[in-house]
């Protein structure tokens, strides 16, 4: 009985020390779909995080709320135009102001537990950087970061001793799965995809979509970026390659599956013939919730899931000649070298470009196509040789769009 009661003690004592409470959060683009669901999180949790740093990119007005509502110590907006405002919204606060990008990158720097990486774009990049090198803990979302420059991150990463948990709904469901300590025994891992909105579209058909349609993604709530990486299956391709730094894994490993459901977020195959999945409902704040609080677990208020109320669960495999997007990053991932990082900034421009109406559907993964096939594709040795190789693939898909 004496051994029983001292196990149960030390259990006990881990559990309380794996509990999030006190723990502190700084969140690098709060003001996008996904700092907006962390903050809706940390909302309803507020006895257990100290809210260190929250940074936005335009959204003033919302940054300045979100900076009161959780008594942040620092707000810092991208653009620095709007460093008078924020002050202003800020008065009679003690939270610190500042703006630009130099100012979030030393917010990202700042002493937090957490660093939630939530920026869209390689505009991400330094600050994620930042907080992994002083070896946070970091939520990341921001998937461009390992897209552009993965084998340079994970690399300062390890140096570093920081710990990358992801929030993507799919990476995720496999690190929660994944078993690291035999990650030989694992056969492969399965991203799974809604499929986005155009997924019984025909070709001809989704010449004719609107921003407006391909934003409205029939699951997720997401931003406006993403949604239009999801319509186009891009945000597969780049999952993919995101997995492959995430995860000790080969690139022939990583396949991906069309579930219109949204509700097995991705599965892990081993050895034995054994498939394991994280299931739940879509809704973000839960692989956000599962990041904040890991190792341990915390409420979320997530929909509970109802697999009888569902009642049935579809997959198939990807059409990549509807959605030729996949077929590009599944390429680039292949080739490697600087091939990612050029894959993400062609489709960073014309996704723009598309939902400024300068191009329509189909031309996003045209222009993607063009790019990779005029850049010229070299190793990247530094963060210089990433941020090199993106401003020309940059160029070259400004000239693209600019031809359609």
């Amino acid at each position: 009985m004496a051994v029983v009661n001292t196990t149960l003690q030390l259990s006990q004592e881990r559990r309380r020390l794996q509990q999030p409470a006190g723990r502190s959060v700084s969140i690098l683009g709060a003001t996008g779909s996904i700092g907006t669901n962390t903050v809706d999180v940390l909302r309803r949790n507020r006895d257990d995080f100290s809210v260190v740093a929250l940074t936005g990119h335009r959204n003033v007005r919302l940054l300045a709320r979100q900076a009161r509502d959780l008594n942040a110590q620092l707000a810092v907006i991208g653009d620095d135009s709007l460093y008078g405002e924020l002050k202003d919204l800020l008065a009679g606060t003690r939270i610190e102001v500042g703006a630009g990008a130099d100012a979030v990158v030393d917010a990202a720097a700042r002493p937090a537990d957490v660093v939630v990486a939530a920026i869209v774009g390689t505009a991400g990049l330094n600050p994620t950087l930042a907080a992994v090198r002083r070896g946070a803990l970091v939520a990341l979302a921001n998937k461009e970061t390992l897209v552009s420059a993965g084998a340079i991150m994970t690399a300062e990463v390890l140096r570093a001793g920081a710990t990358l948990i992801p929030v993507d709904s799919e990476h995720s469901a496999i690190f929660q799965v994944f078993d690291f300590d035999r990650a030989d025994t694992v056969d492969k891992i399965t991203l799974t995809a809604s499929g986005g909105p155009f997924r019984e579209k025909s070709r001809d058909e989704m010449r004719a979509m609107t921003p407006e349609l391909a934003v409205a993604h029939p699951n997720w709530d997401m931003g406006a970026k993403i949604s239009i990486d999801s319509a186009t299956m891009m945000n597969k391709g780049l999952e993919m390659i995101e997995a492959f730094h995430l995860f000790p894994v080969r690139a022939d490993q990583i396949e991906v599956l069309v579930h219109p459901q949204s509700v097995v977020h991705s599965l892990v195959s081993y050895v034995d013939g054994s498939v394991l999945a994280q299931l739940g409902s879509p809704d973000m704040r839960t692989p956000i919730a599962y990041a904040l609080a890991w190792p341990a677990r915390m409420a979320a208020p997530s929909a509970p899931l109802s697999l009888a109320d569902i009642g049935t669960l579809s997959f198939s495999a990807p059409d990549v000649g509807r959605f030729p997007a996949l077929r590009l990053a599944q390429d680039c991932l292949v080739a490697g070298a600087s091939a990612p990082t050029v894959l993400n900034a062609a489709n960073e421009v014309a996704v723009a470009a598309f939902l400024d109406r300068k191009i329509g559907f189909l031309e996003i993964a045209k222009t993607v196509e063009q790019v990779l096939e005029t850049v010229n594709l070299a190793a990247l040795n530094s963060l210089e040789d990433v941020f090199a190789i993106d401003a020309e693939a940059r160029r070259r898909a400004h000239a693209c769009v600019a031809a359609f």
